[in-house]
């Protein structure tokens, strides 16, 4: 991630964020998978005079999400700020351009907690005059500690393709690696009209699974980074998985049953993230005839998979420009 070298006004540091979307577990990775998607929320956050906070929202969870210290992105400011050591300026203003949907398994959560860890460690810099990147392994760590899972953030953080994993003598520190991504690689995401929350989706799993059935699921995890990466041909095999999506099938059967009958014609089709939207991993030559196999209820997407992830641009708050 490159930040944008400026000169602002250190006593009104303002930064431009972006953040793109991303889908997890991509069948058998639980917890551990995620890939970046070309859907990209932005925030502008203006350090200002006026006590307090000021939140603007547009897109996706405008009239829906708080528009106070409660919003997610500047709850995860406090939060950063607190764990920089950095003290918390007198008034802060967002101003949030959704367009990443919430509630459909696209990482939206996720987005929002790194555009505010980044957002914050920027304003920080800008105060102490400082003039570096943004600090992405610090923002991987915090980002998965409040996620409760790296997938989602990982992706959001790094861009690509990410495996994570939490590091054995650290819990605290999480993990990540870019997996190499075959340049015939895309993705196509169907996007229903209903919303499932995370905690909702995670209540249903089962405390435990068979020993088969995780030697079955830890094969077709390393299967699906081998396909990612030189084996497209092998990516519906790859995306078998014996975990969380049938225990899920009552709270999205619509979203199954599309799943099940995109699989029928050959094609990777699988749940995203916690649902319930379903991403399908195909090729460029076949992503026209997938896009056709869902009816008129599912907005499809083509976002195509960013090779970076959370960027931030320094403003120069005299002119309003990025400097």
């Amino acid at each position: 991630m490159n930040l944008v070298p400026a000169e602002p006004d250190s006593r009104y540091p303002a930064v431009r964020v972006r953040v793109p979307a991303s889908s997890a577990n991509l069948g058998p990775g639980f917890d551990s998978i995620g890939i970046a998607l070309g859907v990209w929320d932005e925030c502008t956050v203006t350090v200002v005079d006026e006590p307090g906070v000021r939140i603007t929202v547009e897109g996706p969870g405008a009239g829906e999400v708080p528009l106070d210290e409660s919003h997610l992105v500047y709850r995860t400011m406090l939060h950063t700020w607190s764990a920089l050591g950095a003290p918390v300026p007198t008034g802060v203003q967002l101003q949030c351009r959704n367009a990443v949907p919430h509630g459909r398994g696209m990482g939206s959560s996720a987005t929002a907690i790194v555009t505010g860890i980044v957002a914050a460690q920027a304003i920080w810099d800008i105060t102490q005059g400082l003039d570096r990147d943004v600090d992405l392994a610090l923002a991987n760590d915090l980002a998965a500690a409040l996620e409760g899972h790296p997938d989602n953030s990982s992706a959001s953080v790094f861009g690509g393709l990410t495996l994570s994993w939490t590091d054995d003598t650290d819990p605290d520190r999480t993990c990540t690696v870019r997996a190499p991504l075959h340049p015939d690689v895309d993705v196509l995401v169907f996007v229903p009209a209903g919303q499932l929350s995370t905690a909702k989706a995670r209540s249903v799993l089962p405390s435990s699974v068979r020993l088969g059935d995780a030697v079955r699921n830890s094969a077709r995890a390393a299967l699906l980074i081998h396909a990612m990466g030189h084996a497209p041909d092998l990516l519906l095999p790859a995306t078998r998985e014996w975990l969380h999506q049938e225990p899920r099938r009552p709270s999205y059967p619509d979203s199954m049953a599309l799943v099940d009958r995109i699989r029928e014609r050959g094609h990777a089709a699988v749940i995203s993230g916690a649902g319930p939207s379903v991403i399908v991993l195909t090729t460029r030559a076949a992503r026209d005839t997938v896009a056709t196999l869902a009816d008129e209820t599912w907005t499809v997407l083509a976002p195509g998979i960013p090779e970076h992830g959370a960027q931030v641009i320094r403003i120069d708050t005299a002119a309003g420009q990025p400097a």
